[in-house]
């Protein structure tokens, strides 16, 4: 079987390339033709010598993720519904704005952590997703949107992974991704434009504030362990005097001085002023000294399943207040693509559900019913 390159970041690409006979200065080659030219083919890599393209022909491949489909949002979002085999399917983002193009990536096939708030969640959880295709839903859209666009330079400034599952429970494969995504011979993201979100999986904030500290994102989404094991099942395991501990620590390392929280509206559950009261005594315990966080207030986007509904307009900004007037910085996410269901939380794929074996069994999903849209070498659509 051939290796597919997306798997590797620059040094996993350059014991690859010693295995062959060749010299660690061709993995750098070969990383900026398939990352920062988008080539699956080896023929393309006209600077690479001729013996070298012979061997990869015969030992490895470039291959990304098939398009099952593509939607479009009246404010310009793109989602993409990616196949990864076996009956599932992960969706991903794009997000353009004035100054900045985003794009949110997805770690897992569906999510075992089972937020009630998540649509995710809801599908239960079906595998992690390797390497190559968390990398594949960055090499894809990038270099699809050049094209789109007819633009040479990069369009995409901002990864988030905050797309489907949670990814400090899929580690291993997650860290060389994230190493792809900021070295300067592929996407070359800054730390700070990179971000991680969690639901808070505590020992593993802590290896990657060693391994690779990005800016991190923390789903915090209630002021009190009752409440919050209550929406966030891990809360359980990583209560929230627990999981603040290891925000602090992740910031010793943090390229930036704040860490995000994240914190989903609900009408009459998580948004009184009660909870906002809350929520600035908890900032005001673990204070170091100065700003050390910021919250980010996100409109709730319904789905039947979840029984909840989005607060108020005007509760969102009275509970905005409380915390701005504490000296907290708060912002209140703009919704983008919910007319595609591509909000924060409305991401669902297609999951065969490892943890309902029986239901699966029962009801049994086959993602490949639905059209395939097939791409050639250059991103266009056959």
């Amino acid at each position: 079987m051939t290796a597919n390159l997306l798997e590797f970041d620059l040094e996993g690409l350059a014991l690859f390339c010693e295995r062959l006979g060749e010299k660690r200065f061709r993995a750098t080659q070969l990383f900026r033709w398939i990352h920062q030219k988008g080539a699956s083919s080896f023929g393309e890599m006209t600077d690479l010598a001729k013996s070298l393209r012979e061997k990869l022909l015969v030992s490895a491949h470039v291959k990304g993720l098939d398009v099952i489909s593509q939607h479009v949002s009246s404010d310009g979002t793109i989602k993409w519904l990616f196949d990864v085999a076996g009956g599932d399917a992960v969706e991903a983002v794009f997000i353009p704005e004035d100054n900045r193009g985003t794009l949110c990536i997805s770690s897992q096939a569906g999510c075992a952590v089972g937020c009630r708030f998540c649509s995710t969640g809801h599908q239960g959880f079906s595998r992690n997703l390797r390497t190559g295709e968390i990398v594949a839903q960055l090499w894809f859209a990038e270099h699809f949107l050049r094209r789109h666009l007819g633009r040479d330079e990069r369009i995409i400034s901002n990864v988030v992974m905050m797309g489907m599952g949670e990814p400090l429970q899929n580690y291993s494969e997650l860290l060389p991704a994230l190493k792809v995504m900021l070295d300067d011979h592929a996407y070359g993201l800054s730390r700070r434009r990179l971000t991680v979100s969690t639901s808070g999986v505590v020992p593993m904030m802590d290896r990657l504030a060693q391994d690779c500290p990005v800016a991190l994102a923390v789903s915090l989404h209630a002021p009190n362990d009752e409440l919050r094991s209550n929406l966030v099942p891990l809360n359980k395991k990583y209560p929230i005097e627990e999981l603040l501990a290891a925000c602090n620590r992740y910031l010793q390392h943090a390229p930036r001085d704040f860490i995000t929280f994240e914190y989903c509206m609900l009408d009459k559950v998580n948004d009184q002023s009660e909870h906002a009261l809350q929520l600035v005594d908890l900032v005001r315990k673990h204070s170091t000294g100065g700003v050390w966080c910021k919250f980010n207030l996100i409109p709730f986007n319904p789905f039947p399943e979840s029984g909840l509904l989005r607060s108020e307009h005007n509760q969102v900004l009275a509970f905005a207040k409380i915390l701005s007037d504490a000296g907290i910085v708060t912002t209140i996410r703009k919704t983008r693509g919910d007319d595609i269901d591509a909000a924060c939380g409305q991401l669902a794929g297609d999951v065969n559900d490892r943890t309902r074996v029986d239901e699966r069994m029962a009801q049994r999903r086959t993602v490949m019913l639905r059209p395939v849209r097939s791409f050639d070498e250059n991103h266009e659509e056959i």
